[in-house]
């Protein structure tokens, strides 16, 4: 396609009103996307591939163990099942993404390029702002919680509001381009690497993570902080705060290994005007690492809780029965667990508030979740 790029927007629109263009591959030719996709790298489609499945298949089995034998009767409950529906979509919608990705991508229309792409705007973004919901949680818990007390009932509304709100502002980021803002016949302001976004909505998202990474960051420092003040003055929960520091380097860790180099990528994409800046090369492999995180986020938040794990276990058991493998041990383990639920968040709650009773006024944080972590 030889079409220069100073081509005008009614010249733009022109050629695509005749159908004597693509619009799709014309943005993807002049913003440089074109260059390094003359063939398709089969290995990390189905690596890609396969990370999506196992994402899917991972949070799904969290979500199902959640519903099926916690039936989310804590705010913790319903903040890791937000988080693994999020990670759960992710899956999908990057599955998808790989699926019309390709030679695909130049038969789509605009909506449907738009509904792509926004679609895994709207599950990343959702993933992070879940994560963040959760750390706000766990500090509302931990923190304003021991000054201020509130009922097992306010503090699961206060979550599932929270978590309404995430999904309200995720649909928003992810759909915006849809209603209009966006680059179509706009080339000088359009993405190299997302050739139909255009560079102010890209800054706009990465805004909207950056602060969900920063309070992320905040509250669990701040969390931890505390609890290696009450350290230094009770020996009891010096233990606990050795394990809240490997807990907040893992999410912490984990979470800027992943989205780094995404968010380097879009800050210098979005900091240069096509042609002059030419989309980068191992963008697909940096999609790839983010998109990891919802893999890494049920490992993390769910099977670090004992009480996640014994569900799980007992979810994996009950799918083997159904299998055709008889395993009445385990089988048992998921009833009992089922049954003896609440007794058991009743003698950890009354634990906890021995506990808090037990500590000085000035150190109310004493662990990282509600649910005790092994």
């Amino acid at each position: 396609m030889n079409l220069s790029f100073n081509l005008t927007f009614n010249q733009c629109l022109e050629l695509v009103d005749i159908g004597n263009v693509n619009i799709i591959l014309l943005h993807y030719n002049l913003t440089g996307r074109l260059i390094g996709r003359s063939s398709e790298n089969a290995i990390l489609k189905i690596i890609s591939i396969l990370i999506s499945l196992f994402i899917i298949f991972e949070n799904f089995s969290v979500l199902v163990a959640l519903l099926r034998f916690l039936r989310l009767r804590r705010w913790v409950h319903c903040c890791l099942a937000n988080i693994a529906f999020s990670d759960l979509l992710a899956g999908i919608s990057y599955l998808l993404n790989i699926c019309l990705s390709g030679e695909i991508t130049f038969r789509l229309t605009p909506q449907q390029w738009f509904l792509r792409e926004g679609l895994l705007f709207t599950t990343l973004a959702a993933s992070t702002f879940s994560l963040f919901i959760t750390a706000v949680e766990r500090y509302s818990t931990m923190v304003a919680g021991a000054l201020v007390s509130e009922s097992h009932s306010k503090k699961v509304v206060r979550a599932q509001g929270l978590i309404l709100i995430c999904w309200v502002l995720a649909g928003i980021v992810g759909i915006l381009p849809l209603f209009g803002w966006n680059c179509l016949c706009h080339i000088e302001t359009c993405s190299s690497l997302l050739p139909l976004y255009s560079r102010q909505y890209i800054l706009f998202s990465l805004g909207l993570l950056s602060i969900s990474l920063i309070g992320i960051i905040g509250f669990y420092c701040t969390i931890y902080y505390l609890v290696c003040c009450n350290a230094k003055r009770n020996a009891i929960t010096s233990q606990r705060a050795v394990h809240l520091l490997q807990t907040v380097l893992i999410i912490l860790g984990s979470f800027v290994i992943c989205w780094s180099p995404l968010f380097v990528y879009l800050i210098v994409d979005s900091s240069c005007t096509p042609p002059s800046c030419q989309s980068p090369v191992g963008l697909e492999w940096v999609l790839a690492l983010a998109v990891l995180n919802s893999a890494l986020n049920p490992l993390i938040y769910s099977c670090r809780s004992s009480e996640v794990r014994k569900a799980m276990v007992a979810f994996l058991c009950c799918a083997c029965t159904m299998a055709g493998v008889k395993l009445p041990a385990c089988y048992q383990q998921g009833m009992d667990l089922t049954s003896g639920s609440s007794n058991e968040s009743s003698l950890r709650r009354k634990s906890s508030v021995r506990l808090s009773r037990a500590l000085s006024f000035r150190s109310p944080v004493t662990s990282i979740s509600s649910v005790p972590s092994q």
